[in-house]
């Protein structure tokens, strides 16, 4: 009988141990859904209770005494039910730390408890003390099942919750077998026939239990990996939507780099072609009145050249900044490229009734591109000159600086005009943003780009005389 007792308790912890080996390989895979731990721990100390408990009944000699390893199989097994009704609760709600410490305090209470019953009382009281206590717990396990199948409808949670009322009715059965036995059982020979059913009966729902968790996680993990093929699929026609975007937004933005590149060369070459503009008108009246002397003519000359020599420059300059060519720099002095503008500076600043002062107090070189940069200087000027031509003042002023700083060289552009206006800040070296009614959007946004082409740095301040500044930052040596 022993024997018999003990194979049934091996037999059902070889079906629990193989379905816990089982899961156990979800848990460790990388998968996005995993068993949950508590029902994992309920399996494995559930296995360790009926393997020791098999071990001790075919040792046992008088049941009304067992030894230790009845108080230890007996703890396991409580430690098995109260995880698995905290993985019941988990369906509905995470578990506290109340929780979890009521569960490590009841587990030791259980085991004191147990060992006061193994040590004075029989067999019948331990038993009917064991059913008890296990019943509460699957009540309470039956109570969050209820909630959680209100919460999700999963057909494995029906049949764990099933599984749970066929246990409670086999406990119940164990409880009427105890209490109408009339005999004072102290051998295992002695247990009634129905009683030893009743307690298989109960583990093998157990296991049931412990089967129809395992589909939930099953069904769980197949949901979760057709989820994720779904959106595998998703991802896909997402991935192909955005290269068909990027393609468009490809070629679109080669036919906004072609019209910005247009619309520069149109904004740069403004300023030379007014220029030889003026100068033929010049000479035509000139010729007309037969004014001309050989001198006036080589001036005129010599400037239509030059504004020629700009125009070309500009060409070459706007065409390598957006083909993103390599820059072919040199080293020069900022002091020596702002003096070799200072006689197209100066003309125009008189033309309007504008001071231009210079305060040039760099000795370091830097590394650029002279023609590039003379972009950049003249924008800025143009700039602060528009925005003071419309101003009735008389004191018009433009102060252009240079400074030697720690690591790299300073050139300010200031005037005492009416400055940028707050609302336009945040966009100002943004292409085609002006608050220029016949500009363009382009000189800050090209200058920006040459300065930072250069690894430096552009940005605006308000002037100390409460205009507009702006600042250029260029390292002493490219990095």
């Amino acid at each position: 009988m022993k024997s018999l007792i003990a194979l049934y308790f091996f037999i059902l912890a070889t079906i629990q141990l193989g379905l816990l080996l089982g899961m156990s390989h979800y848990y460790r895979a990388s998968n996005l859904v995993k068993p949950s731990i508590y029902w994992l721990a309920s399996l494995a100390f559930n296995i360790l209770a009926l393997v020791l408990f098999g071990l001790g009944v075919i040792f046992i000699d008088d049941v009304s005494k067992p030894g230790f390893s009845f108080t230890i199989a007996n703890g396991l097994f409580f430690i098995a039910t109260i995880s698995q009704g905290l993985f019941c609760r988990s369906l509905n709600q995470e578990i506290s730390k109340r929780i979890k410490n009521f569960a490590i305090i009841s587990t030791i209470i259980f085991i004191v408890f147990f060992e006061l019953l193994r040590v004075h009382s029989t067999f019948e009281v331990r038993t009917f003390g064991i059913v008890v206590l296990i019943m509460g717990l699957l009540f309470w396990q039956l109570y969050e099942l209820s909630a959680a199948r209100r919460l999700q409808n999963s057909p494995q949670l029906s049949y764990l919750q099933y599984a749970t009322v066929v246990e409670i009715f086999f406990a119940v059965t164990r409880l009427i077998v105890l209490g109408i036995s009339a005999v004072a059982i102290k051998q295992v020979d002695q247990i009634p026939q129905v009683l030893i059913f009743c307690t298989i009966a109960q583990l093998v729902t157990n296991t049931i239990s412990y089967v129809a968790i395992a589909g939930y996680w099953a069904e769980k993990i197949a949901l979760s990996n057709a989820q994720v093929v779904l959106e595998n699929d998703v991802i896909k026609k997402l991935l192909i939507e955005r290269e068909g975007l990027i393609s468009h937004l490809s070629k679109a933005n080669k036919t906004a780099a072609t019209g910005a590149l247009s619309a520069s060369i149109a904004h740069e070459l403004n300023q030379p072609i007014a220029a030889i503009q003026l100068n033929t008108q010049f000479f035509q009246e000139k010729l007309n009145s037969n004014e001309l002397d050989p001198q006036a003519i080589k001036e005129i000359v010599k400037s239509i050249e030059h504004d020629n020599a700009r125009i070309a420059n500009i060409v070459s300059t706007l065409r390598g900044i957006f083909r993103e060519e390599q820059i072919s720099t040199k080293s020069i002095a900022l002091d020596t490229l702002v003096d070799s503008l200072i006689p197209i500076i100066l003309p125009q600043a008189r033309d309007r009734g504008i001071q231009a002062a210079f305060n040039l107090n760099s000795k370091q070189l830097v590394a650029i591109n002279s023609s590039e940069f003379q972009q950049v200087i003249l924008n800025l000027v143009n700039n602060a000159m528009d925005s003071l031509s419309q101003l009735n003042m008389m004191d018009k002023k433009i102060l252009i600086q240079t400074k030697d700083l720690d690591g790299y060289v300073e050139l300010s552009f200031s005037d005492n005009g009416p400055g940028v206006p707050q609302e336009l800040i945040p966009s100002l070296f943004e292409l085609m943003k002006t608050n220029k009614s016949a500009g363009m959007g382009l000189g800050l946004w090209l200058s920006k780009h040459i300065v930072e082409r250069h690894q430096g740095k552009i940005t605006y301040q308000a002037a100390p005389s409460g205009g507009a500044e702006f600042v250029i930052r260029l390292p002493l040596e490219l990095v």
